[in-house]
């Protein structure tokens, strides 16, 4: 197989094609965002980054540019997608900065938005996107955090007073790790059990002052602080307890339920879940926004590394003087290729679920329209599956960096060590990744259930792949073409060329629908067990769900991966991004060879041939790995990283090395010459 690519391709093509529908925000924010605030700061206590990160928030508040997903008359621009890419682009600056931010203006804020009313709005949105009224989200409990419908801290409302009456009722109750709530927030959104009449309407959420004008505890409020962590020093994380807190009724965040001064609870939907996850629904952009940054942060770990790997030496070969860059080493290349191609992959991926949510929530909150329900179930699956992948792949990438750039990448001055630590809290924050899984699993369940019958039992349908495959594997917008390739793919799997794309879509997909088949007999069969427990029935395959789910959300990056290669115009960048796509679809046949092997899609002598397949990607790719991170556009100031501001220094000391070694060579060759020169001279 020879290289196709072209010798060079202009960055600046593929950054057209990343940046996307919302391409200006990007470029507003890589022309605008350069206080040295919004960067980290290296040996900074604390109190003195929790200070420059409040001060950062509240220029960033007076810049404008907080209120895209706001409403336009409030000062924002009813744009959800600009939201959350905005988003995208802080996290390239400080992590503390962009989580502060997203406390503020996405949870704290678009609670506030999406579950108020029109008067709640008129009083306090202006002054939380002035960021004059600093809020915190009030959702997870020391003793509850994925299972928030079981929240044990209760709002119980009093008709008498008109009134309720929050309260925690045991310190495993109280809300912890609260962003915001250890210095700054004023106000809480608290998601509590709502109580009225005597009965439990399930988790509500409400307005609740935490301190008065002078910073002080409310009546009734205990605020403690979280103390020191791992990373995002910035963040003032705290501790919320509230001792029968006196809560106006006209505090409660109603759009989803109400209660009326006499106590009467009424809600659109009926149903407990259903209202439950309605409301949770709403706030989908949070997760998505987790999944956005954890990638922002991947970029510029991987752009550190690999500019980094273009200029650090290593060992000669044989015979010659000049050391050789770790970049041109094949094990290098394993490292930083493939996680770039998998960037790549999650950054398309990512870009069409932020183009979904917009025009989802757009529909309804702009436009009026009913919600369609199974997109915004299909919306929060790929939500959840995707804030796992991009997270996964943020610990894992950065880590390989950090080890990538040896000793260097051990220093807080070089950015790695602040990336690491920052982001390693984002596999558990906005949903746990393991419980992510099985909700995406889950969803997949469901669709089988709706269409083949009652999980319970699990039917009497027998397993026809066809129908699975229509009914079950989520449409994407690259549906059509996806199929036009499947189909398209010639003989028997085991003659097809590895770099054919349909055969390449045709093992993903095999792999998803075969495990999805596997777990559901796992489960029939468990059903058909004397004396099994529904929950034994499930945990005994749980590993299998798990399986499921993490080969679901493969297949759907691959999807928007060809899909983004697909509206590539400029050629050259086509071919290289085509060359990725090939990369990240082989790579990660090969990282789970061994299931593929085991379920017959790979001989032994095939599973050789993908092997050498992807080294002969990676040696096509090698020339470009700068143009592949030059494409992500991060601004030099942003990358805060010593170990690039040195690369010149780095490069004009290799060239006067090189230098110096090719005079020393001609010298010991004219030294030779001369040499050989007197001792011929007798025999003239």
């Amino acid at each position: 197989m020879t290289s196709t690519l072209p010798t060079s391709v202009d960055p600046t093509t593929l950054q057209d094609v990343l940046d996307g529908r919302w391409a200006h925000v990007r470029q507003d924010a890589r022309e605008n965002l350069d206080d040295h605030d919004f960067l980290p700061t290296y040996g900074e206590n604390t109190q003195e980054a929790r200070e420059r990160v409040t001060r950062a928030a509240k220029k960033l508040a007076d810049s404008g540019r907080v209120g895209f997903g706001f409403p336009k008359q409030y000062g924002g621009q009813d744009d959800a997608g600009a939201s959350v890419t905005s988003i995208e682009m802080l996290a390239f600056g400080d992590l503390s900065l962009m989580v502060k931010a997203g406390v503020q203006w996405g949870l704290f804020g678009g609670a506030l938005q999406l579950l108020g009313s029109t008067r709640q709005h008129d009083k306090y949105l202006r002054d939380v996107m002035s960021f004059d009224l600093p809020g915190c989200f009030a959702m997870t409990e020391t003793g509850h955090g994925s299972d928030v419908q079981q929240l044990r801290t209760t709002c119980t409302y009093d008709p008498a007073t008109g009134c309720f009456d929050l309260h925690t009722p045991h310190q495993a109750a109280r809300k912890d790790y609260i962003g915001n709530a250890a210095k700054d927030g004023r106000m809480a959104v608290v998601f509590a059990q709502l109580i009225t009449q005597g009965k439990n309407h399930g988790v509500h959420a409400w307005l609740v002052p935490i301190r008065d004008e002078r910073g002080n505890p409310m009546p009734g409020v205990t605020i403690g602080d979280d103390g020191p962590k791992a990373g995002l020093n910035g963040v003032d994380n705290g501790r919320l307890t509230f001792d029968h807190v006196q809560v106006p009724r006209d505090m409660l965040l109603d759009r989803y339920g109400q209660v009326a001064e006499d106590g009467t609870y009424t809600s659109l939907i009926e149903n407990e879940t259903r209202r439950f996850f309605t409301m949770l629904g709403t706030l989908v952009r949070g997760r998505v926004s987790v999944g956005g940054s954890a990638a922002s942060a991947t970029k510029l770990a991987l752009d550190i590394a690999v500019r980094y790997g273009n200029v650090r030496r290593q060992f000669a070969a044989p015979g010659e003087e000049r050391e050789i860059v770790i970049n041109d080493y094949l094990v290098h290349q394993r490292k930083l290729l493939p996680a770039l191609a998998t960037t790549y992959g999650l950054h398309f991926a990512q870009g069409q679920l932020v183009e979904d949510m917009h025009d989802i929530q757009t529909a309804v909150h702009a436009r009026g329209e009913e919600v369609d329900e199974e997109a915004q179930r299909e919306l929060e699956s790929r939500a959840a599956g995707l804030k796992v992948a991009q997270t996964w792949h943020a610990t894992r990438t950065i880590q390989m960096c950090r080890e990538a750039c040896g000793g260097a990448g051990y220093l807080q001055e070089n950015r790695l060590p602040h990336l690491k630590a920052d982001t390693d809290v984002f596999t558990t924050f906005e949903g746990d990744n393991t419980v992510l899984l099985q909700l995406v699993a889950k969803g997949l369940l469901t669709g089988y259930r709706d269409a083949f019958g009652s999980l319970d039992g699990w039917g009497k349908v027998g397993f026809i792949a066809d129908m699975v495959r229509e009914t079950v594997l989520e449409r994407t917008a690259a549906r059509a073409l996806i199929a036009r390739l499947i189909d398209a793919v010639p003989g028997r799997d085991d003659e097809v060329p590895m770099l054919e794309r349909g055969w390449q879509l045709k093992m993903f997909e095999f792999r998803e629908k075969h495990s999805l088949e596997g777990a559901i007999r796992r489960l029939r069969k468990n059903s058909t067990m004397e004396g099994m427990a529904p929950f034994d029935m499930f945990n005994d395959v749980q590993d299998h769900v798990l399986k499921v789910a993490q080969s679901h959300i493969d297949r759907v990056v691959l999807e928007a991966f060809v899909a983004g290669v697909d509206r590539t115009t400029d050629p050259a960048a086509r071919q290289l991004l085509d060359t990725l796509c090939d990369l990240y679809a082989l790579s990660t046949i090969e990282a789970d060879k061994a299931w593929f092997m085991e379920h017959g899609q790979l001989t032994s002598a095939r599973a050789k041939t993908l092997t050498a397949t992807v080294n002969q990607l990676l040696k096509e790719l090698r020339p470009h790995m700068t143009t592949l991170v030059d494409a992500f556009a991060i601004p030099e100031f942003w990358k805060a990283a010593r170990i690039l501001e040195e690369e010149a220094d780095r490069q004009e000391a290799m060239a006067a090395r090189d230098a110096e070694v090719r005079t020393e060579a001609e010298g010991r060759q004219a030294s030779k010459k001369s040499a050989t020169d007197l001792e011929v001279a007798p025999a003239q």
